[in-house]
């Protein structure tokens, strides 16, 4: 081959393969190979800032966690696990701080109260839309207001424990004052009113579609969210989608989120550290330490605002004996069982709600573990010996890590002051509607606080008014009952807090449940995940999460 041939034939490979490297550095967004790192001022990779995804990295997260999602339907549910889709589904009148309960704009921008304490007026924002291209404004407002209050009652509890006392709606009307600003009138004053708007059960849903699905709008969810829903695959995963439309410039961060159902702790954290997942909830204690000794992950503490309890329907025989219930509270080894499943970061809980909740009452001493009273006061209240049913949390909560081997020492425990009983356990959501029927003897629960009042804490889960919702125990009395409604409507935070602290006082008393521990719940993840920021209820937002 003569050589002016073998140089044309040169040159024309030398461009071929200029033209290949070209289109291998042009940017594919289904790419998930690196980018190229240059030192060219207009590169990708060299202008992302620390908070911003990484091109070449997909922004997808697999969030694990402990249980499927009953419905996401977030005005008729009262799982954990419904709320961590429904929050990235869904927007409220007004926000949590990224941490803590105060209170930020959310879909209302602004808003003003009346000196009574009667009339709440909010200025909505614009241009918001719903995933299913119709308008947020205040006609939505008043038609999910409608819809929560003329719903079944053993439907949408939230509502019914939050904005409903002695039959009475607080709620008395919502009317617009044009397109963006509606006016709530309330009933009475109510002191935590602002904190409940801002909870996950009130979300605002399309109209159009919760109108048109009924009953099935929960399979099929339309929010204003930084998400929307695309998939449900029960008992194993949910998957959301960024929602272009999203009113919010620059968010949410990620492309898609799955939320995979991994019932079982340790299996969970096997799956993240495998890289199934990006992100674990529900890490038991005792692997926390081991987590924090791999450099792939990271440890993440959510702020506590739990409690564990084991509940004793009050309805029901032998815990419809006050005796009886305060002999379990002395049989309980509380202490031992902190410090076997929590690995110090637990603390034996006192009262109905944690100590960091205003109202809490420090001047109550816990029962101590007391076999022998325990055993004086079964006696005493002529305890006929009858085997009991103890029930089993079939999932990892927050404030109980492990409920089967937990229910085991308290099954022991009672052994040992002459109460036999039975361990029986339900999948997760039959558990709770049976639960929530009193059909259980003793059952094991507990409770992540939704806004960080004390009201949230003892009225829902113990006052009458929330028999067959929240208040699973059935527990009733006249004189608690009228201590919180007080509390609900005074101004005054001493006085309020002091009406609290004197309901704790009877409830503590009258032992509707054995208060097991407050914890501080541990999460998982692969240290590539930046701005995941948990937060105390349980509910986490996902708009700002991006993974490098």
């Amino acid at each position: 081959m003569k050589k002016s041939k073998l140089y044309f034939l040169g040159l024309m490979l030398l461009l071929a393969m200029s033209v290949f490297l070209a289109a291998c550095n042009t940017d594919d967004e289904g790419s998930k190979s690196e980018d190229t790192k240059t030192d060219s001022p207009d590169s990708k990779t060299e202008t992302t800032t620390k908070d911003e995804p990484t091109a070449s990295v997909p922004q997808v997260l697999v969030f694990g966690r402990g249980a499927d999602s009953v419905s996401l339907d977030p005005g008729i549910v009262t799982d954990g696990e419904s709320f961590k889709v429904t929050q990235n589904l869904f927007e409220t009148l007004l926000n949590f701080g990224p941490q803590d309960t105060t209170i930020h704009p959310g879909l209302a921008k602004s808003w003003t109260v009346s000196d009574d304490g009667l009339s709440y007026t909010f200025e909505l924002e614009q241009g918001v839309k719903f995933h299913d291209g119709t308008d947020f404004n205040a006609e939505a407002v008043i038609k999910n207001v409608n819809r929560w209050k003329a719903g079944k009652e053993d439907a949408f509890y939230y509502f019914n424990s939050m904005f409903k006392a002695e039959g009475e709606d607080v709620i008395k009307d919502v009317v617009a004052n044009g397109d963006h600003t509606v006016v709530f009138t309330l009933s009475r004053p109510q002191a935590p009113f602002l904190k409940n708007l801002a909870m996950s059960p009130f979300g605002i849903a399309s109209p159009t579609a919760f109108e048109a699905a009924g009953d099935k709008f929960g399979d099929n969810p339309v929010g204003t969210g930084p998400f929307k829903f695309t998939d449900w695959k029960r008992n194993d995963a949910i998957t959301i989608e960024k929602f272009d439309g999203y009113w919010q410039d620059g968010l949410p961060k990620l492309d898609k989120v799955i939320f995979r159902s991994i019932p079982d702790n340790s299996a969970r954290l096997n799956a993240l550290t495998a890289g199934e997942i990006d992100l674990a909830d529900g890490v038991n204690p005792s692997d926390g330490k081991a987590v924090e000794g791999n450099a792939a992950l990271q440890l993440i503490e959510r702020p506590s605002m739990n409690i564990g309890y084991l509940g004793l329907t009050n309805t029901r025989a032998p815990f419809d004996n006050k005796l009886v219930r305060q002999a379990v509270n002395y049989a309980i080894d509380k202490q031992a069982i902190v410090d076997a499943f929590f690995e110090g970061r637990a603390e034996v809980a006192v009262n109905p709600m944690p100590s960091s909740i205003s109202g809490y009452n420090d001047a109550i001493s816990a029962y101590p573990y007391d076999p022998e009273k325990a055993k004086a006061l079964l006696k005493e209240a002529g305890y006929d010996g009858k085997e009991i049913e103890l029930w089993a949390m079939p999932v990892p909560r927050p404030y109980m890590p492990d409920g089967a081997k937990v229910a085991e020492v308290i099954q022991k425990n009672l052994e040992d002051v002459g109460i036999p009983s039975k361990i029986v356990t339900f999948e997760w959501a039959t558990y709770l509607d049976k639960a929530k029927d009193g059909e259980a003897d003793a059952f094991m629960l507990g409770w992540t606080g939704d806004n960080g009042d004390a009201d949230n804490f003892i009225y829902t889960l113990l006052d009458k008014d929330n028999i067959g919702s929240n208040n699973y125990a059935y527990y009733s009395n006249d004189e608690v009952h009228d201590l919180l409604i007080k509390a609900q409507s005074e101004t005054d935070e001493n006085v309020r807090n002091d009406l609290y602290k004197k309901a704790q006082e009877i409830i503590h008393e009258d032992a509707p449940w054995v208060p097991l521990a407050h914890s501080t719940p541990l999460l998982a993840a692969k240290a590539g995940v930046k701005g995941f920021l948990p937060h105390p209820t349980g509910s986490d937002k996902l708009d700002n999460v991006s993974i490098e």
